[in-house]
């Protein structure tokens, strides 16, 4: 009977192709649509995921990674003290304005936090390091966003607000795809380009695709951004002093604390906050891009618009197929064959379809994500349970459009075959 079918399915190979070309279609648009959806979500928790914290405390009112109300750094002294902390960091998250160029703007947002300390990883390193991040006004920027901001290397200084600050480093994987540009710094650089403001001091403008600073109070003297922009930069600086604003407090705990135990503890010496386990603040920014905005939706109803159109094609492709060989299935009913060995050549037929159209079509989804990845900084995540469930979706597609020939061979009247 396998036999029977392969004949079937192969003996018009246009019409083969164009129904795997209909399966790779609904096949890609399934996988792409789940894998963007989960490679948004994946984006906007990564540097909660890739933190060693046990516990984030922050404002009451945070509504995500990027979204909550300042608290003070005290906080941070505050914990540290308290019985199984081993060590703490601040975190702190705001806007800056980049100059891209002599006539452009855009926001980043930089994300500032301690390199000694060890409590938030940007993302996988390629060029430079995190502990460089020590000297004063320097960035590591993710590598999908070398071109937006204008960046072409590390070494590369980039003006923010009124400040300068040098590219110390690249990275990757740190940028979530609903945000503008993540930029990371130590607490110092990103307390003063975040409070940053306009100045007269020093006059900035681009040259031959080279970015200038002039010192007005000298009429000629003109130099690249070196020691005029560190002086100024220094006197801009800003400590962290006790009540300096942040967005979270890091907190790793001791190996081996009861981290239920030890939030109580916390809530305790730091009142009117929000204490999360990793767990649980990762939960609550999911939550929050599944539940409360429109991705998910959209996204779903692009799967679903996939798999429908896939089961059109197949089902037209299948039942085209029976009607072509309407007498041999009458043939093989005279002959005395039961209704499970002609059901069996269409599912078969149905089942070669679904392999020989998914194994391509994820391989498609495969490189673009990929590509995408390197390039685009968007993360089309694919994982083992996702090509597995999209195998699922495209066995059922298949085999609900084989319903549709199924029906056309019941109405089969054996006697067909001694007609003229």
């Amino acid at each position: 009977m396998v036999s029977i079918a392969r004949k079937n399915l192969l003996e018009d190979i246009p019409r083969f192709l164009v129904a795997q070309a209909g399966i790779m279609f609904a096949v890609s648009l399934v996988t792409i649509q789940t894998g963007i959806f989960q490679g948004v979500i994946h984006s906007t928790i990564s540097l909660v995921t890739d933190s060693p914290a046990d516990i984030w405390i922050t404002s009451r009112r945070m509504v995500h990674l990027e979204l909550t109300e300042p608290i003070l750094f005290e906080n941070v002294v505050k914990a540290s003290e308290v019985k199984g902390v081993e060590k703490t960091d601040a975190l702190i998250i705001g806007s800056a304005r980049w100059l891209v160029s002599a006539s452009e703007i855009t926001v980043v947002k930089v994300f500032g936090f301690n390199p000694a300390k060890e409590l938030l990883f940007p993302g996988k390193v390629i060029e430079g390091s995190v502990k460089d991040l020590k000297e004063p006004y320097t960035l590591i920027v993710d590598q999908s966003k070398l071109r937006p901001l204008n960046i072409k290397k590390i070494g590369d200084h980039a003006r923010l607000g009124s400040l300068s600050a040098k590219i110390i480093g690249i990275t990757q994987d740190s940028q979530s795809a609903v945000s503008g540009s993540f930029v990371f710094s130590s607490l110092e650089t990103a307390n003063a380009l975040i409070n940053s403001r306009i100045t007269s001091s020093v006059n900035c403008k681009w040259e031959a695709e080279e970015f200038l600073c002039v010192n007005i109070y000298k009429k000629v003297n003109s130099t690249p951004i070196t020691d005029q922009l560190k002086k100024s930069n220094t006197v801009k600086h800003q400590p962290i002093v006790l009540n300096t604003p942040i967005s979270f407090v890091l907190v790793k705990a001791k190996p081996g604390e009861d981290l239920k135990q030890l939030k109580q503890r916390l809530q305790k010496v730091v009142p009117q906050t929000s204490i999360y386990t990793r767990t649980e603040m990762i939960e609550k920014i999911r939550n929050f891009w599944e539940r409360r905005t429109g991705i998910g939706f959209i996204l779903g109803l692009g799967a679903v618009v996939g798999i429908i159109v896939g089961i059109v094609i197949v089902g037209q492709i299948l039942y085209s197929s029976v009607s072509d060989h309407i007498r041999e299935f009458g043939t093989l009913k005279a002959m005395g064959a039961s209704n499970y060995v002609i059901y069996s050549i269409i599912f078969e037929q149905a089942l070669w379809m679904a392999g020989i159209g998914y194994i391509p079509g994820i391989l498609a989804c495969w490189g673009l994500g990929t590509w995408t990845s390197a390039t685009q900084g968007i993360v089309i995540l694919i994982t083992p349970i996702t090509a597995v469930g999209v195998f699922g979706i495209t066995l059922f597609m298949c085999l609900s459009s084989a319903i549709f020939a199924i029906q056309k061979v019941n109405l089969v009247d054996p006697a067909i075959v001694f007609k003229a």
